[in-house]
């Protein structure tokens, strides 16, 4: 991608606006394809990025994380939150924006929004794995957790990986209610379910994603049967997972960085030494995911930084020739780089 805009003092900014026009004009379908491409591209590349766990900082109403990697040419970083009380005040839950730099002058190069990014490729990165780690020929994925995400997963899961009909659960009726109808307008057949227990019944899929920050058992060892994919993506900091530690026993853990995973994930509750594996090596064909029809297949999904770089990247590409950004003055462009007090002066 061409890195620097053609007005090296002006940065392009993709406004939460700018994003819904951007999504809308190129079709939400298309653009978890797109993003599930390129972020599977960078899974095959995965030796050349920076990588660090991201850095937090809790509180006793949320978390604010950074998020930062590079491939050496290009860096990254998303700052996003976690507050769960932000949806009794009409707050989301999630908030999130993002800048990629050239490495080469460390000018960026591009801002944008990513509370709808991050939702997208969130999504992506879903039904990425389960590509290729859910039994061949699934049609059936149970949503657990209705809330902002549900829909994008689902709508992932249908472009990616042909899913057809999803059994909703969440202990906010209404919130299974506006899933539901979204869902359902987007041509998936829906089930609407009491409980748990009810949602996975028939599901090849099972995708957990609840935003209480607690150690909660939304699944237990006993519902969940062999030869399944386990999409736990709910699990995003110390303290918070979803799954009964006897369910991960049971499964082949798949994860993103180990080192952040482990403080993170579901397998924050295993030793250190239980063995994962890591999905950059499946995507690049070093290891098998999915090795025999009763094999449970787990992605402990926390987020990883690659993944925010490559929607940047995405999206970089894909507002080039557009209307679907605004150029920020962010940067001193003075005529003399020696002479920033001149210019101040001059500005008079």
């Amino acid at each position: 991608m061409t890195l620097l805009p053609s007005n090296k003092a002006l940065v392009p900014f993709v406004s939460v606006d700018h994003m819904m026009q951007l999504i809308n004009h190129t079709g939400l379908t298309q653009m978890m394809i797109g993003l599930c491409e390129y972020i599977e591209n960078d899974f095959k590349r995965w030796e050349l990025f920076d990588k660090t766990p991201r850095v937090a900082s809790h509180s006793a109403e949320g978390v604010i994380e950074l998020m930062p990697t590079s491939d050496g040419e290009v860096y990254g970083f998303k700052y996003v939150n976690g507050h769960p009380k932000n949806t009794k005040d009409g707050l989301q839950t999630v908030t999130a924006f993002g800048l990629l730099a050239d490495v080469t002058t460390g000018y960026p190069v591009l801002l944008s929004e990513m509370t709808l990014l991050t939702a997208l490729r969130t999504a992506a990165t879903s039904a990425m794995a389960a590509k290729f780690l859910a039994p061949k020929g699934a049609t059936t994925m149970a949503m657990i957790g209705n809330g902002a995400q549900s829909e994008f997963q689902s709508l992932a899961m249908q472009a990616i990986c042909g899913i057809t009909h999803v059994r909703l659960y969440d202990i906010d009726p209404l919130a299974t209610e506006k899933a539901a109808a979204h869902l359902a307008a987007a041509g998936l057949e829906i089930t609407t379910c009491k409980t748990a227990q009810d949602a996975i019944e028939g599901a090849e899929i099972i995708t957990t994603c609840t935003a209480d920050k607690q150690n909660a058992t939304i699944l237990t060892d006993n519902m969940v049967g062999s030869g399944v994919h386990i999409n736990a993506i709910g699990g995003d900091c110390p303290g918070k997972t979803e799954l009964h530690r006897d369910i991960l026993l049971r499964s082949d853990i798949f994860v993103e960085f180990p080192p952040q995973t482990r403080i993170e994930g579901e397998i924050q509750q295993l030793t250190d030494d239980h063995p994962v594996q890591e999905l950059w090596n499946v995507i690049s064909g070093q290891t098998l995911g999915r090795r025999s029809d009763s094999q449970i297949t787990l992605f402990d999904s926390v987020g990883f930084a690659i993944e925010d770089f490559s929607a940047l990247r995405y999206i970089r590409d894909l507002i080039d020739g557009t209307a679907f950004f605004t150029p920020l003055d962010m940067l001193a462009d003075p005529d003399d780089p020696r002479d920033l007090y001149g210019m101040l002066q001059r500005a008079k």
